[in-house]
Parts: C-alpha cells; sequence; structure tokens
C-alpha cells in the first residue's frame, strides 16, 4: 500500500457502525442485499420499499392487460394479431382454478389455415400484465430482424387469463410446427415485470412440462432484449432442425457467442 493510501485512510477512516462491504455490491444487483440496520431492526426506508414492492406485485397480478392498447402496438411493428382467452371466467377463478387457464374459452376457437405455419408466438397475460404490457413489444423488436425469412408466422395470439399450456391449444388449432409462449412470470419482490418465453414443438393438449424450453427473467434489468431475442432465435433454429423441445434440447447459444469472440466454431470449443 502507497504511503498517500496509508495518509488517506489514517485522515478519514472507514467507520465500521455506517459502513457495510455488502453495500458496495447494491450496484450491482436489484436484490435485497445490504438493507441495513436500525437497532434491532430495519431502517424504515428500507421497510416502505418492501412495503412498496408488495404492492407492485400484488398490482402486477391483479391489473388487467390492455389488450387494445397491445394490439395497435404490435401491429404497429407489422403483425397481425387474434385476441382469444381462457376458461377462466376472472382473476380469483384464474388464480383458484389453473386448469382452467390451460384451455381456450368456447367462444376462443382459432380456424387453422390448410397449410400451417412454421412459428407462432402466443402472448399470455400470466402473473404479470405488467410484464406483458412493457416487455413483449420491444422484445418481439429484437428478435423480428433475427428469425430466418423462409419461416412462415402466424398471427400473434394475444390471450388473457392465459397459463403456459394454454399455446399448446392455440398451437394445435392453428397447425402449428412450434409455439412460443411470452407470458408474465409470477413477480418478485425487486422484479415485478418480468417475461417469461417457452418454446414447446408439436404443440397440442396434453404436453407436459418437460417437452418445453424456458427463458426466464426477459427484461432490461434481467436478460435484456437482445440477449433473449440471440437466444430464442438459436432455440427456435434448433428445435424446428431437430423436431424436439424439452429436456433433450440444451441452450447452447452462449457457445456461439463464445466462438464470435475466440473465432471458432461451437462445437470445437467443446471438443478442445
Amino acid at each position: 500500500m502507497s504511503a498517500k493510501r496509508i495518509l488517506n485512510a489514517v485522515d478519514s477512516p472507514v467507520d465500521p457502525t455506517q459502513h457495510d462491504s455488502w453495500g458496495d455490491w447494491r450496484q450491482y444487483t436489484q436484490a435485497r442485499i445490504a438493507l441495513g440496520r436500525s437497532g434491532e431492526s430495519l431502517p424504515s426506508e428500507e421497510v416502505l420499499k418492501f412495503g412498496l414492492a408488495h404492492a407492485q406485485a400484488r398490482d402486477a397480478i391483479h391489473t388487467p392487460l390492455d389488450t387494445e392498447r397491445l394490439t395497435t402496438e404490435l401491429k404497429q411493428e407489422g403483425w397481425d394479431t387474434r385476441i382469444v382467452r381462457s376458461q377462466a371466467t376472472d382473476r380469483t377463478q384464474y388464480l383458484v382454478r389453473p386448469d382452467l387457464g390451460r384451455r381456450l374459452a368456447v367462444d376462443s376457437a382459432l380456424l387453422p389455415t390448410s397449410t400451417g405455419y412454421d412459428v407462432g408466438f402466443v402472448v399470455g397475460d400470466g402473473l404479470s400484465s405488467l410484464a406483458v404490457q412493457r416487455q413483449v413489444v420491444p422484445f418481439l423488436q429484437a428478435l423480428k430482424p433475427m428469425l430466418a425469412p423462409h419461416l412462415t408466422l402466424a398471427p400473434v395470439v394475444v390471450a388473457t387469463q392465459a397459463r403456459v399450456a394454454l399455446a399448446d391449444e392455440v398451437g394445435e388449432q392453428l397447425g402449428l410446427r412450434l409455439v412460443v409462449m411470452l407470458i408474465g412470470e409470477r413477480p418478485g419482490l425487486s422484479s415485478p415485470d418480468s417475461l417469461g418465453v417457452y418454446l414447446t414443438y408439436g404443440p397440442k393438449v396434453g404436453k407436459h412440462d418437460a417437452e418445453r424450453n424456458c427463458i426466464s427473467n426477459v427484461r432490461p434489468e434481467g436478460l435484456d432484449y437482445p440477449a433473449a431475442a440471440f437466444k430464442l432465435n438459436w432455440l427456435i433454429e434448433q428445435a424446428l432442425s431437430r423436431q424436439l423441445t424439452g429436456v433433450n434440447l440444451k441452450d447452447e447459444s452462449d457457445l456461439m457467442l463464445v466462438s464470435d469472440v475466440a473465432g471458432k466454431e461451437p462445437h470445437s470449443l467443446t471438443q478442445s
């Protein structure tokens, strides 16, 4: 240690009753760390923030999805849209009867085309309409230029009171080879607006979760749009090529990023 740093430490010593070494890490995460102490409890500021986080989580769950606004924004980006709903008639029923959120309402049947589509996107409110309202459009903006031009894309289906498996029935009715569900994730105390992405090859009613791939925490403070779009595009290409999704399809898209830096083919990294 230099003499200058020693003198600075002597002149401006760190007060151990005020400084928390964990506090230095707060700039890197929204997780609830280094909250401090006030006697035997938390500081009033942190107690208030905790209450606010709970309120934001509740709002994310119970605020209805603005489907009109969302479909307008999607159409402005060049996406055709459809609106459907699940068999859950309201939010209370949706929360206590998850099974109803997995099936389309009778009046929400979709007419298939004679040829079907390669890929279709379903946007479901899930447990956070806030996530859908904030993240879906910019995420699809990042994804669209990456998609192979030969792929046929179905209209984007916007679904309310939706669970992940609702996409299976949508995909089956539209004749999709691959369905992608963009859905609001269960809100956390530091992340009320996280978007989840689920891929299912050969969608049909009765598919199991083990037959899906998932990309989680899509938002600027989590997995940002370009990174999430890159992962999803890689998974779409691999799913259609291998004709499967789920536990047999491992996300190795990060190897592509490493190979760009190293100037190597992805498979050479795993074999070296």
